[in-house]
């Protein structure tokens, strides 16, 4: 993890060996769910907002025996990520994407797309000229 990326208080991250790497100037909102069981790729200046929550592992649903899987997921650059929406493992999202609130994404988002809905389904295209760097960091967060 870079030392300028920041996480909230109250985010809860599963304990595991899988892979964890969080880039520069990302921001962690409160409340947020990060599991690295399957392996976690989080780049540079990525805002994840509140209460999101992304899941590496599972289990498949037509297993006899409710054998669990491992699957990473990588969230590039410049990715915005709405209040309570979700990745679903194996999700790679592209740089600059914005995944809008409550949307649960189950499918690769590709760059600079515009997803919302259950499941996400792209709305639309971002800027390509993204030149900002995250710095806020709350009080008693």
């Amino acid at each position: 993890m870079d030392k300028s990326a920041f996480i909230q208080m109250g985010c809860y991250v599963y304990s595991s060996r899988g892979h964890f790497s969080i880039g520069k100037n990302t921001i962690i909102n409160r409340n947020s769910i990060l599991d690295r069981r399957g392996g976690l790729y989080i780049g540079s200046n990525v805002n994840i907002s509140s209460e999101v929550a992304i899941y590496t592992a599972g289990h498949d649903p037509q297993s006899p025996y409710f054998s669990d899987f491992l699957k990473p997921v990588v969230i590039n650059d410049y990715v915005w990520i709405g209040t309570r929406a979700m990745v679903m493992p194996g999700v790679v999202i592209g740089k600059g994407a914005i995944i809008f609130p409550g949307a649960i994404v189950t499918r690769n988002v590709e760059q600079f797309d515009i997803v919302g809905g259950i499941p996400a389904k792209k709305l639309g295209q971002r800027n390509h000229e993204l030149k900002y760097e995250l710095t806020w960091r709350g009080v008693f967060t």
